[in-house]
């Protein structure tokens, strides 16, 4: 009996030992984990007056400061910083990714060298990772994949069998038995929920900017600066998107960090050449025109470039004196362009420029050249109308407008408009009023919605002139419905209606426009004409002599016309 418990008592012992023994191997820290542990660091972010908004752990997925963590404490932060194993506080200066569907986010760290993770494959159901939190080398959490959910076919999101330590092991990395980073912790459900969550360490790396993510409603929810891509012709379209929607101060910062990002390209000098042009500051411009100029591997288009600045300088601000531009600097510099690379955009720059100098001449022989080429468009011969039009050739004028319209072809697209407005007043100009009501008709139908009181006093003038009689009394109460307190309208209304024998609405008409310019003098010619017309002769001389009195040179051939 005793020999039994003895035996039994032996058993038992060895039994707990080997329990004690399993049980402080598996409580081993991983042989990984001092040198994992310092990747990981806490997170911390503030809103603009300081305050503490959150907070999570994260890891460095690169030697040079990227790192990833939950992007949840970055909504509506300011400032975030980040507090490595060695208490160390480092900024962080720029956004470079984020996902609100899965919590990550992925950003750059003010430091010149960081100890990255290296990151694994997808672990697959039934595999044994750990969880790495921020400062706890010897409690690294065990955890099984009960379920590894594929999504954008390269990356996985774990369920796994195992609660969360605690609060501060949100975002920390999950590591595999190599000690490389499988998974990024998610929020769980609740602190005792014995199930935990990780999304893919692979897939917040791999979160990258392009040139639409400017206006990403994620990273736009927080005010932490947003890096520029990394491609260059995405980083140029951001650029191009921001100027539409940034603040002045944010856009120039914008541009700094593209110097920054890429001081080998263009590009950025000339950006920040076009915000020094805005604020005057032309010899700012010129040089940084000139480094790019310098840095360009297509010089041609560097040239025009600069050339349409100074261009538009001379054009819009010649009043703000700059010696060392004017629009022979601007013509040479498209001309540079031009023996660089011959191209009919670059001379159609040097024609703009020939006409702001009035060298009309010298404009239309370039326009000449341009216009059978593959630049040809309604544009080129405007342009080159203008210059007949200054040198009053009206024939070639309205040749160059022709071939404008010319380009469409009916049924007309809204494109045509502005030439068959432009062609119309010129035909309006050499008398040739029908023509000119017709072309008025087609972009009256092409803009039926921005129709002006202009318009329709340009076309009843058209209208008048070719005797169009009905529709031009139709367009003149047009404008005046539009402008009603425009006394010139009822003068030209009152003016046609004598012509046309309608003395009785003229009587109306002119005595609205005395009551409303009881000093213009047409409205006391128009009201005598159509009393006189009427037989009123008495009170009709009577307004003809006010009108004479307020200095209309016709009335007094009319007293004396109906004073017989």
């Amino acid at each position: 009996m005793h020999r039994s418990r003895a035996k039994l008592m032996s058993r038992l012992f060895i039994i707990v030992i080997s329990l004690f023994v399993f049980q402080q191997a598996k409580a081993q820290t991983p042989s990984w984990a001092k040198k994992a542990t310092k990747s990981v660091f806490t997170l911390k972010t503030f809103a603009k007056d300081g305050t503490l908004i959150g907070s999570s752990t994260g890891f460095f997925v690169t030697d040079d400061g990227e790192a990833v963590s939950c992007f949840t404490p970055f909504r509506g932060a300011s400032r975030a910083v980040v507090i490595d194993s060695q208490d160390k506080e480092m900024e962080v200066t720029y956004m470079l990714g984020a996902n609100d569907t899965y919590d990550v986010a992925k950003f750059r760290v003010d430091t010149k060298k960081s100890q990255p993770l290296a990151i694994a494959g997808n672990a697959a159901e039934g595999d044994h990772l750990w969880m790495l939190p921020y400062r706890e080398v010897k409690n690294c959490p065990e955890a099984t994949v009960r379920r590894a959910e594929t999504f954008r076919d390269d990356y996985a999101y774990y369920t796994l069998s195992a609660a969360m330590p605690n609060a501060e092991s949100v975002g920390c990395p999950l590591m595999t038995a190599n000690g490389d980073v499988a998974g990024l912790m998610q929020q769980p459900a609740g602190m005792r929920d014995t199930l935990t969550y990780a999304v893919s360490a692979a897939f917040a790396a791999s979160l990258k900017l392009n040139g639409l993510s400017i206006n990403d409603a994620t990273l736009k929810s927080t005010d932490i600066p947003k890096d520029l891509p990394d491609d260059l012709e995405q980083a140029n379209l951001t650029l191009y998107l921001a100027s539409a929607s940034m603040d002045s101060l944010s856009y120039d910062n914008l541009i700094e960090t593209f110097l920054r990002k890429f001081p080998a390209a263009p590009d950025g000098y000339y950006y920040r050449a076009q915000r020094s042009l805005v604020a005057n500051n032309f010899a700012a411009a010129a040089r940084d025109m000139e480094t790019a100029i310098d840095k360009s591997s297509k010089k041609d288009e560097t040239h025009f470039n600069y050339a349409q600045m100074i261009y538009q300088k001379e054009l819009y601000k010649s009043d703000i004196p700059y010696e060392p531009w004017s629009l022979d600097k601007a013509f040479s510099e498209a001309g540079e362009a031009c023996r660089i690379n011959e191209q009919p955009i670059y001379r159609q720059l040097q024609a703009q420029i020939l006409f702001a100098q009035k060298k009309y001449s010298d404009a239309i022989q370039i326009y000449n050249t341009l216009v059978g080429g593959e630049l040809r468009s309604a544009q080129l011969f405007f342009e080159a109308s203008r210059c007949h039009e200054m040198l009053r050739d009206t024939t070639a004028q309205l040749a160059m407008l022709d071939s404008a319209v010319a380009t469409f072809s009916r049924p007309y697209l809204k494109e045509a408009a502005p030439y068959l407005y432009m062609r119309a007043q010129a035909r309006l100009n050499a008398g040739r009023f029908r023509d000119a009501v017709n072309d008025m008709n087609d972009y009256e139908t092409l803009m039926p919605s921005g129709l002006t009181d202009r318009f329709y006093y340009i076309r009843f003038q058209a209208e008048v002139g070719g005797r169009l009689f009905q529709q031009a009394l139709n367009d003149i109460d047009r404008a005046v419905n539009l402008r009603p307190d425009y006394d010139l309208y009822y003068a030209e209304k009152a003016s046609l209606q004598v012509r046309v024998g309608l003395y009785d609405d003229a009587i109306v008409t002119s005595k609205e426009c005395i009551r409303q310019a009881p000093d213009y003098s047409d409205g006391y010619l128009f009201l005598g004409l159509a009393q006189c017309a009427k037989g009123q002769k008495a009170e009709g001389i009577a307004n003809l002599k006010k009108a004479k009195e307020l200095g209309d040179e016709q009335a007094d051939a009319l007293i004396e016309k109906y004073s017989k």
